[in-house]
């Protein structure tokens, strides 16, 4: 249905775009009468595509056109520069492991990811606007400056938490002479060594998530050879063991309590 709705969306966009190039302008105005129009006032809707009168405003229409593509990929950018990463591959684990492949739902799941996100990330962003953007926003500050102060402590954290054999591996990739300290790393090799390191690290948590289900899957299936029942899914006779362990152990206070401390700035 969303799909549906999406196509139609865009069906519509086009339609008007083409209008709007085929007769200038079209405008949504319609006729009133003197006295709707001193009690009622609308606004009128424009929409239009006209020629360009210089190379300048084919310029800043590329300008927008580059500013709407960045804008769409901020999201993945800033999540995949943050603990989202890890967050959510430890808890996707948890999920696979108890053998419930649509409870919680994947919605609760990645809601949870952001929520502690935001959470461990609150004294890396509050060092970001303290930093880099009130004082922009003050005028104290030139744009550059903003941005060489909003960006070391995210290259902070990041350092944090990046492995040496991952950054040794994507500077060497990278084919630029090796830093002598943290200064002279780029960011752009920061970037795929953090992603790495937090990949191993989140794979690494899910592991040991996933032995103690391991063994009652194991131990299930013995019981059932031993009793002959071949026939029957051991999925279906674990899977509340594996649940009721979980509850039992109050397994989502260890993981969110696990996952929170592997973020030594977390206070």
């Amino acid at each position: 249905m969303n799909g549906l709705k999406r196509i139609i969306t865009i069906s519509l966009l086009f339609v008007f775009v083409f209008c709007g190039a085929s007769l200038g302008a079209v405008t949504l105005n319609p006729p009133r009468s003197p006295e709707l129009s001193s009690r009622i006032t609308l606004p009128a809707l424009t929409l239009g595509v006209t020629q360009a009168d210089s190379p300048r405003d084919v310029a800043l229409t590329l300008q927008i056109l580059a500013l709407m593509t960045v804008l769409s990929l901020v999201p993945a950018i800033i999540l995949m520069l943050t603990s989202f990463t890890r967050i959510i591959i430890v808890l996707g684990f948890v999920q696979r492991a108890i053998g419930l492949q649509q409870s919680p739902p994947q919605q609760v799941i990645a809601g949870l990811a952001l929520f502690l996100t935001m959470f461990t990330m609150y004294p890396t962003w509050t060092k970001v606007y303290d930093n880099g953007l009130e004082p922009y926003l003050s005028g104290r500050i030139t744009a550059q400056q903003a941005w060489e102060s909003s960006i070391q402590p995210v290259r902070e954290f990041m350092f944090r938490y990046t492995r040496q054999e991952e950054l040794s591996l994507i500077v060497s990739m990278s084919e630029s002479p090796r830093p002598a300290n943290q200064s002279q790393v780029d960011t752009r090799v920061l970037i795929p060594a953090f992603m790495l390191s937090e990949l191993k690290t989140a794979f690494q948590m899910g592991v040991v998530i996933y032995i103690p289900f391991l063994v009652v899957d194991m131990v299930v299936s013995s019981v059932l050879l031993a009793m002959g029942m071949m026939m029957l899914p051991p999925m279906m006779i674990s899977l509340p063991f594996k649940i009721l362990l979980f509850v039992m152990a109050d397994g989502w206070n260890l993981v969110v309590m696990s996952v929170l401390k592997s973020f030594t700035n977390v206070p």
